[in-house]
């Protein structure tokens, strides 16, 4: 009788042993899940640097462009590659992509490539023109300044088929990668006062082409004319 009544304490014992573990363990885990959700992200009120202009290395940043082409094999992969590899870079440096960016969109917004993109695109809009830009620079450093010397030399880098060669995604990589990066906007911390090389400051084209005047575009591009309008 006295070793069963042992065996009672004994059990009633264990069991509040094992609830009390249970909970420890139960509180621990909840306490671990928790901070995985609220591992501190980069906070920008902690780093305090000011709006800036200063652009990325040039060099630096035609070779993320060309780890971008040779890891990709379209756009869409390619934008999402683009802004993981700028997530890896300081706040400062993605800032400086951009504004690398508008560097080149602001050098390539020229008569002789607008009127290659009209031909290939059979017609473009404004904005066209600037997504179309976004594209040259996103076929890397050798066919963005191959274009500026030489519109005729895309002939090189576009299908049979004409078509819209557009890459709009590319204008935002580096505003989404500062927003995932930091939850902060990038807007905020491009020093746009004192980097006049953006799309506000684009110079007023003198046209030496007239779209009423196919053959004034044929003098500009005649590859590109023969290739897509003589048809």
């Amino acid at each position: 009788m006295k070793s069963y009544y042992f065996i009672i304490i004994f059990l009633f014992i264990s069991g509040i042993n094992y609830c009390q573990t249970n909970e420890v363990e139960s509180e621990n885990l909840i306490s671990s899940t928790d901070s995985l959700s609220t591992i501190p992200r980069i906070n920008l009120d902690s780093i305090h640097f000011a709006p800036s202009n200063k652009m990325l290395d040039e060099e630096i940043y035609w070779t993320i462009i060309d780890r971008s082409l040779k890891e990709t094999t379209n756009k869409e992969d390619q934008e999402i590659f683009l802004i993981t590899a700028l997530e890896q870079l300081s706040p400062e440096e993605i800032v400086g992509f951009r504004l690398r960016t508008d560097k080149l969109m602001f050098d390539s917004y020229t008569s002789d490539l607008w009127c290659a993109n009209y031909i290939i695109s059979n017609g473009a809009a404004d904005d066209g023109f600037d997504y179309f830009r976004c594209w040259l620079i996103s076929r890397g450093k050798e066919a963005y300044y191959q274009a500026q010397q030489n519109p005729d030399s895309l002939v090189n880098l576009i299908e049979n088929e004409p078509k819209v060669y557009d890459f709009e995604g590319f204008w935002y990589v580096a505003m989404n990668a500062f927003k995932n990066a930091t939850n902060q906007e990038i807007y905020a911390y491009l020093d746009y006062e004192n980097f006049k090389t953006t799309d506000e400051n684009y110079p007023i084209l003198e046209f030496n082409w007239n779209v009423n005047e196919p053959k004034t575009m044929e003098k500009v591009c005649p590859v590109l004319f023969k290739k897509f309008r003589e048809k």
